[in-house]
């Protein structure tokens, strides 16, 4: 089969309320800053009641990711489950408004679609509360086999590692690429996936994944160690390719035995860091689909970060292709 996607994702389709908020705000309602921590819908009416005017926007990782290839030129498709209901019309909307492909059909009963709560300190860190939702709902009825036959990388979120259902249509995506020779990439997400899941993860990293993305909580959580460069040394005989951030310090890009350093792309002021990795993810990606080195994959990676974090949400708002082209990359 043709190339038609540079990426083909699957994750959790949410629509994100992104506010600034004290630290006071985060110590009153016990949450814990810069993590992300699932509630019920309760929970979720709760906490909106109490936030400052925000911003809404369709968000979820792997998706937010896809928004960012586009903004590079590339052509990517979505999957995930959104419930027949208004915010669900507002994320397929805004996947469509990029050029993206997203058919799943929506969830006609039980919960309404996913969104996030996500409170923005002064020092830029985003702490988050989800309510999951009809994105829970997806299953391997919900892959398209001709979406992933078709696309150089798979991309898969580790956030969904929660739901069983969804480990069985990461399994079945798995199939499908490597069965059509396409790359298989995942990255962990966050600490707390790493923490739930460790085992089950490290079981699908050695067996499926072709390209790991982490940060260094991410990494360290992963082999249970506080130090970066131990966890990274330990991570090497497990994986093909990985890419792992750390910040401001830049990332580190893991190859058959090579390591290569890519400094951070400078920012005037970090407003929020929210999709920071989703974009580093999407440059990355869009690089290697399109036979770029790894070096300079890397280059585009934290350009895209850099653009994210320096507004609120979690997309781009300038075109990547045109930053790209300044910089000569």
């Amino acid at each position: 089969m043709p190339d038609l996607y540079d990426v083909a994702a699957i994750g959790n389709a949410i629509v994100d309320v992104i506010a600034p908020a004290s630290d006071s705000f985060l110590a009153d309602n016990r949450l814990d800053k810069g993590a992300m921590m699932l509630v019920d819908q309760a929970q979720s009416a709760a906490l909106y009641a109490k936030m400052a005017a925000g911003v809404e926007t369709s968000g979820g990782s792997a998706a937010n990711s896809i928004a960012g290839l586009a903004s590079f030129g590339g052509k990517g498709a979505f999957m995930g489950k959104v419930a027949d209901d208004w915010l669900g019309e507002v994320f397929r909307h805004d996947m469509a408004a990029i050029g993206a492909r997203f058919d799943n059909a929506p969830l006609l009963a039980g919960p309404g679609t996913a969104i996030s709560m996500i409170n923005v300190t002064p020092d830029a860190q985003r702490t988050m509360c989800t309510f999951l939702g009809a994105s829970v709902e997806f299953t391997d009825a919900d892959v398209d086999k001709d979406v992933i036959e078709a696309a150089k990388i798979v991309y898969l979120e580790g956030y969904l590692f929660d739901a069983e259902a969804a480990r069985r249509a990461f399994a079945k995506a798995a199939a499908l690429a490597h069965g059509s020779e396409r790359m298989i990439a995942l990255t962990l997400s966050d600490g707390f996936v790493v923490e739930r899941h460790r085992a089950a993860l490290m079981g699908f990293i050695e067996g499926q994944v072709d390209l790991l993305f982490a940060n260094d909580t991410e990494i360290c959580a992963l082999f249970e160690t506080t130090d970066f460069d131990t966890a990274v040394e330990a991570l090497r005989p497990h994986v093909k390719l990985a890419a792992v951030t750390r910040g401001a310090a830049g990332s580190v890009i893991l190859s058959q035995g090579e390591r290569l350093t890519v400094r951070a792309e400078p920012v005037e002021k970090v407003v929020d860091t929210t999709g920071a990795g989703d974009q580093y993810a999407a440059g990355f990606m869009f690089g290697l689909s399109r036979g770029r080195p790894l070096q300079q994959c890397g280059q585009l990676a934290s350009l895209a970060a850099a653009e994210v974090i320096s507004h609120y949400g979690p997309r781009p708002q300038v075109s990547l292709k045109d930053l790209a082209a300044a910089k000569g990359y």
